[in-house]
């Protein structure tokens, strides 16, 4: 029963019974009912306005609670003269004023986030309480390569390899290395925030690409170069005695001369190889900026597969051409002698792959945006492999020098190309090239 009604069921019975006595008197003492006419107006008319006094407290409640209801700061209420309600008046205002300063302060912050989320180059995915995409940033975005819409409401162990699984266990507090398969470098890093009193986790991913890519460089090139003088030096040296010692074999006892030079032929040959693997790690270290030029990528792909062709045939591999255009003329602007040498490496990693067993290599372009796709069926990439692809001297090969894939890294990446090595939805390992500049 609200207070207006439990009013007007006091005063209704009261002033009735008032009037039903004040008629009484109306017969016999005419003044007497006069005057009590005149006092039940009178305190009519001021229970109306204790009424009222009553009642605007009440109604100024009630308007400033739907206000508040409706988050409505901007409402303010003005004195009326009454010196209790202008101070109730005064505090609700300036309760409201608070309240919106902060609204605004709130909005003015978050605004700013977000702008300073969107332009920053590192990526940052927030995740709401079920470990789901909550909200995700440009950078962060690129990285997963895939785009933002697509990415919000995913569980952080369905996103896009090898980030779901790194994302799913990277543990507050212990940032984790992650290696893609275009050749970038990660660091991803967790942390918690609370959100209505529960912890939420968010992943911030930094690009340490080039940093560590001028680190390694530095590293290597240093190194190269040391080992390189010190091996040619000694290199020189062994075969001008050896070359000596060639003089000599006329000397021996004929049954000796064969075997004596035999062995200096072996150590001279070996001689050659230990040069030509410090040439390998020398042409790394001296690899030139590139110097970009239109030619035809199809023709580049034609001559690959001719020079790979014995090899192929004693393999037992088969070389499947899906070229744009039917194999039309597909110009680049590259350049030419380097991207040449890094698709041969790519080839030869392709042919090692697959091994003596024989198999299949498949060869796709197309023209708009220029890509190429080479795709074996060898034996597949594993996901520790992966982590190491591009690695300085990394090698799965017994005897291999890991400088394969890190030429091709280094010539790529100089061009401004964008590439992956990955391992395919069908088990298949798929080298992806985009031959434009993403550099701009």
């Amino acid at each position: 029963m609200s207070l207006r009604l439990k009013l007007a069921l006091f005063l209704v019975p009261l002033y009735g019974l008032l009037g039903v006595l004040a008629a009484q008197v109306r017969t016999t003492n005419a003044p007497l009912f006069v005057a009590c006419e005149g006092v039940l107006l009178g305190s009519l008319l001021l229970a109306w306005q204790l009424y009222q006094g009553f009642m605007q407290p009440i109604r100024l409640l009630a308007a400033g609670t739907a206000a508040l209801q409706a988050q409505d700061f901007s409402l303010k209420f003005v004195p009326v003269g009454e010196p209790g309600l202008d101070q109730l008046t005064a505090l609700y205002n300036r309760m409201l004023e608070a309240l919106r300063q902060e609204r605004i302060g709130q909005h003015e912050h978050s605004g700013l986030l977000e702008k300073l989320l969107a332009a920053s180059p590192a990526g940052v995915l927030l995740f709401d309480f079920d470990e789901r995409v909550a909200s995700i940033n440009a950078a962060a975005a690129r990285a997963l390569g895939a785009p933002a819409a697509a990415l919000l409401g995913q569980a952080v162990g369905a996103l896009p390899a090898p980030w779901g699984p790194a994302l799913a266990t990277l543990a507050v507090g212990q940032p984790q290395l992650l290696r893609l398969p275009g050749g970038q470098t990660y660091q991803a890093a967790a942390a918690h925030f609370l959100d209505r009193g529960f912890a939420r986790r968010f992943v911030v991913l930094e690009e340490l690409t080039q940093e560590l890519r001028a680190q390694e460089k530095q590293t290597y090139e240093q190194l190269i170069r040391l080992v390189a003088h010190e091996i040619n030096n000694s290199i020189g040296a062994v075969n001008s005695l050896l070359s000596s010692f060639g003089h000599y074999a006329p000397q021996l006892a004929p049954a000796d001369q064969d075997d004596f030079r035999q062995g200096l032929a072996v150590s001279s040959g070996r001689l050659t190889q230990l040069a030509d693997f410090v040439a390998g790690y020398a042409r790394l270290v001296r690899l030139p900026p590139p110097a970009p030029h239109p030619f035809d990528l199809h023709a580049v792909l034609r001559n690959l597969g001719q020079l790979l062709a014995p090899q192929s045939a004693a393999q037992g591999v088969s070389w499947h051409w899906q070229l744009a255009a039917d194999g039309a003329p597909l110009v680049v602007e590259a350049d030419s002698q380097q991207l040449t040498q890094a698709l041969l490496n790519v080839a030869k990693n392709a042919l090692e792959a697959i091994g003596p067993a024989g198999g299949n290599v498949w060869v796709r372009t197309t023209a708009a945006p220029p890509t190429l796709t080479l795709e074996n069926d060898g034996l597949p990439l594993t996901p520790a492999v992966s982590q190491q692809l591009f690695t300085p001297f990394f090698s799965t090969k017994p005897g291999g020098q890991g400088i394969g894939l890190l030429l091709v890294r280094d010539i790529l990446l100089a061009h401004g190309f964008s590439f992956r090595l990955e391992r395919g939805d069908h088990g298949r390992t798929v080298f992806h090239l985009w031959l434009t500049n993403q550099n701009g």
